[in-house]
C-alpha cells in the first residue's frame, strides 16, 4: 500500500512541478538555469540524507559498473527533460515504459489480475487521450481570447509535428531512464545515494549545456523573490522528493 501512496504523491509533485516550471520560465529563467538550481538544491538535500539512511556499515560496495550506471541514468534523464522542456505526463511515461519493460524481461507477461489491470489502464489512458484530442465540443473561450491564444499556439503544422516527435523521444528516454534506475538499484540498493548521484549529474550537465549555448547570465538571477520560491519547490519536492520516492517504489 505504501508504494501506491508514494507513486500518487510523486505524481502530484510532478504535476505541480510542471506548473511551477511554466511560471519560472515565463518569468525569465532558462531551462538550464532552472534545472541547474533545482538539482543543485536537491543534491544538497540528498547528500546528508544519504549519509543518514545508508551508513558506511550497511552501504553496498561502489564499483566502476555502478558509477557508470549513475552517469548513464543521469544522462538519459537529463536529455529527456531537456527535449521535453517539461516533465512528462503520466500517460506518455506509462504507455512507453510498459512495453519496454516487457521487452527487457523486467516484467513477466501473464494473465494475472495485475497484468489485466495494467492492460486495461493503458487502454483507457490511450482512449482518453484520443477522445480529448478529437472531441470537438462547444466553444468555451471568447473570440478575443481565442484570437490571442491563436497568435501564440496555432503555429505551422510542421511545428506541431516536431513537438509530437520531441514528446515521443522524451517518452522513450524517460522509460529507458526508469529501466536503467531499476537495473542500478538491483546492483546498488541504496536509493537515496543513487538519486543523489542522479541529481549531481543533472547539475553538472545543466552547467555545461548552459556554458556551451552561451545562456544569458540574467536567467540565473533569483530576483524577484518568486524565482527563489520556484527553485525551492522544484528542488525540494520536484527533484529530491519525487526522484527519491520513485526510486524507492522501483526498488520495492
Amino acid at each position: 500500500m505504501k508504494e501506491y501512496v508514494g507513486m500518487v504523491a510523486a505524481q502530484i509533485a510532478q504535476v505541480l512541478l510542471i506548473i511551477v516550471s511554466k511560471y519560472a520560465i515565463a518569468d525569465g529563467m532558462s531551462n538550464y538555469s532552472f534545472i541547474f538550481y533545482s538539482n543543485a538544491l536537491a543534491s544538497l538535500i540528498l547528500l546528508p540524507l544519504s549519509l543518514i539512511f545508508h551508513r558506511s556499515g550497511n552501504r553496498p560496495p561502489l564499483t566502476i559498473i555502478v558509477i557508470c550506471g549513475f552517469f548513464i541514468i543521469g544522462v538519459l534523464g537529463y536529455l529527456g527533460i531537456l527535449v521535453s522542456h517539461y516533465p512528462l505526463l503520466l500517460l506518455q511515461r506509462h504507455c512507453s515504459t510498459s512495453p519496454q519493460t516487457d521487452g527487457f524481461r523486467m516484467e513477466a507477461f501473464d494473465l494475472s489480475l495485475t497484468t489485466q489491470a495494467k492492460f486495461i489502464g493503458t487502454v483507457v489512458s490511450i482512449a482518453g487521450a484520443i477522445i480529448i484530442t478529437l472531441y470537438k465540443g462547444p466553444s468555451i473561450l471568447s473570440s478575443s481570447l481565442k484570437s490571442e491564444i491563436s497568435q501564440h499556439l496555432l503555429v505551422k503544422p510542421s511545428d506541431w509535428v516536431l513537438g509530437g516527435i520531441f514528446i515521443a523521444i522524451t517518452s522513450i528516454l524517460s522509460s529507458m531512464c526508469f529501466i536503467g534506475q531499476a537495473t542500478v538499484l538491483k546492483k546498488y540498493p541504496a536509493e537515496v545515494i543513487v538519486m543523489f548521484s542522479y541529481c549531481i549529474v543533472y547539475t553538472i550537465l545543466s552547467a555545461l549545456a548552459s556554458f556551451i549555448v552561451g545562456d544569458d547570465l540574467n536567467s540565473y538571477s533569483l530576483r524577484p523573490k518568486k524565482r527563489l520560491l520556484f527553485v525551492l519547490y522544484s528542488g525540494i519536492f520536484g527533484s529530491a522528493f519525487q526522484f527519491t520516492v520513485q526510486a524507492w517504489c522501483l526498488k520495492r
